[in-house]
């Protein structure tokens, strides 16, 4: 695998530290990405954004859900329940796990619900008021006449 060296793109830019960042991470990456627990990535509604994660066997209190540093981070941890107990045949996986979601500007986790095994993350993307596009109004030019009574009277106080 090729490594790329990104280090005159954070010489030659000022302000884009993030996009260098992900690409970085993107880049440096292992190419075997860990495919436990599946997840989905559903767009609900126009600004709107639903991850599902897969959690079977876990209970709520082994469920972590943070935000830190523009990133989603959930986690999960079982807890030993399953101490004197002698499984035949153990297919359900509850090994502990860790997957990061990188967030776009302006997008915020509204909220997380556990049922029937699945995790659902609801984002929105909230685009503040200074950066929505907004109508400049066109003003009318100031009638010349008034402009011209100005001269004249000025004109006569001298």
């Amino acid at each position: 695998m090729r490594h790329f060296d990104l280090a005159p793109l954070y010489r030659a830019t000022v302000g884009f530290d993030q996009i260098a960042d992900m690409m970085d991470r993107v880049l440096a990456s292992d190419v075997a990405q860990p495919s436990y627990p599946p997840y989905n990535i559903e767009k609900t509604a126009d600004d709107a954004y639903r991850i599902s994660i897969a959690v079977a066997g876990f209970a709520d209190e082994d469920l972590s859900v943070e935000v830190k540093e523009h990133a989603l981070v959930v986690s999960a941890k079982k807890s030993d329940e399953g101490q004197g107990r002698t499984y035949l045949h153990r297919g359900i996986a509850t090994r502990a796990f860790e997957r990061r979601f990188t967030l776009a500007d302006h997008v915020r986790v509204e909220g997380a619900t556990h049922e029937n095994g699945m995790l659902h993350i609801d984002l929105r993307r909230e685009i503040p008021e200074a950066l929505k596009p907004r109508r400049i109004a066109i003003a009318k030019p100031q009638r010349t006449e008034a402009i011209e009574k100005d001269v004249v009277d000025a004109q006569s106080v001298n």
